[in-house]
């Protein structure tokens, strides 16, 4: 069988699980298939962007080099990818020194994923949507603390001391727990009472947790309290200026940070390959993630809206779903190419697992009609696993 080229776009968290998949059913297989796979990224790296919040809080590196994840078996391109050719089976982008260039494919594979909502600068405070701004968050609130240390003001000392988290989805939840660890750490060693720290999380919605029942999301409040964090629901903040962030019930907050984490957005570039996408930006597959109106074109994560053919209901945007998307897409191209029946997209099991500072986390799933909850060090553990799993360090 003649070598075909799979071409897979993108090396977050779908795209590495796909390369994985694709090398386990292809590479030294004794079926006589042949596939050349080919990785383009803008980036050298992966970005662990489910852990943003790490380097905002304590400058750790989540970026692992894609050539240390896939040693031998895949060839790299560092590009920007901008059209694609359905007809000709042409992929054109911009590599790394800005040259325009193409890549033929007889299968492409598009997992671009998605962005971090943005917020309009005049709003003020921080979003914490790439590696810059997590490092301008932590230059912040350290910058702050030394500011309180020198401030002879009480309510001016107090606001140094005190971040708004703007947004209480996992990743809102997760930043805070980190940082009220973190910024009480720092106090302590720089003089101050741990105690004067003081982080926000600001629900618009009136508990924290929809993606599951009630006792759950308060479960995770009583712990986020134990820690230090004030949990605020039913109100959004609306803009900070001059240190005030005024809430949308009229209140302002005294605060030296204000962090907004406002959910994902499907990447904009999906919106330029020259695909059919839906109306809020993913690309249409049908239940195969075949990407409508093309041949050998495929798409899973969160560029993608991937619909369970049996209930109806769309796939979430966590990357637990990209990892078994990318296992059935391996078997998908395999059935394709040989012409056979392929796979079905089928949902992933409810089962969600939260940081909730270093040493502790949080596990939900609901098996036979109950609540299955792990909390504590164990659920810290499963949570630092599945992490890891994402990212392929295990």
């Amino acid at each position: 069988m003649r070598e075909q080229t799979c071409v897979v776009v993108g090396g977050g968290y779908a795209g590495i699980h796909t390369i994985k998949a694709l090398l386990k059913g292809f590479q030294g297989k004794p079926t006589g298939r042949k596939l050349r796979i080919l990785l383009i990224d803008k980036e050298s790296y992966h970005l662990r962007k489910v852990l943003l919040f790490k380097p905002a809080a304590g400058g750790e590196n989540i970026t692992i080099p894609l050539a240390d994840l896939f040693p031998e078996g895949v060839e790299f391109i560092q590009g920007t990818v901008m059209k694609v050719d359905s007809e000709s089976k042409q992929l054109h982008y911009t590599s790394a020194k800005g040259i325009a260039c193409s890549q033929a494919y007889d299968q492409l594979v598009i997992t671009v994923g998605s962005i971090v909502r943005q917020t309009d600068p005049d709003l003020g405070g921080i979003a914490l949507t790439n590696l810059q701004t997590a490092e301008q968050i932590r230059a912040q609130w350290r910058s702050n603390l030394q500011k309180a240390i020198h401030c002879q003001n009480k309510k001016e000392r107090e606001r140094h001391l005190s971040v708004a988290v703007a947004g209480a989805g996992i990743s809102g939840i997760e930043a805070a727990a980190e940082l009220v660890y973190t910024m009480k750490q720092e106090a302590k060693e720089q003089g101050l009472d741990p105690s004067a720290v003081k982080v926000y999380l600001l629900n618009a919605q009136e508990r924290l947790f929809q993606e599951g029942p009630a006792k759950v999301g308060r479960k995770i409040e009583h712990i986020l309290t134990n820690a230090g964090v004030i949990v605020r629901h039913g109100f959004k903040a609306l803009y900070e200026k001059d240190g005030r962030l005024t809430l949308s019930n009229g209140e302002q907050l005294a605060v030296g940070l204000s962090i907004w984490t406002l959910g994902l957005l499907p990447n904009p570039i999906l919106r330029t390959l020259g695909l059919a996408t839906t109306k809020e930006g993913q690309l249409i597959v049908d239940a195969c993630y075949r990407v409508q109106g093309t041949a050998g074109i495929y798409a899973i994560g969160d560029c993608a809206q991937i619909i369970d053919p049996a209930t109806g209901q769309a796939d979430r945007l966590t990357c637990k779903e990209a990892t078994a998307q990318a296992a059935r897409l391996a078997k998908v191209i395999s059935a394709d190419i040989e012409g056979t029946r392929a796979p079905e997209h089928a949902s992933f099991m409810d089962f969600f697992c939260i940081g909730l500072g270093p040493g502790h986390g949080m596990v939900w799933t609901r098996k036979w009609g109950l609540d299955l909850m792990i909390t504590g060090k164990l659920g810290w553990k499963v949570r630092k696993f599945t992490w890891d799993q994402a990212s392929l360090l295990q």
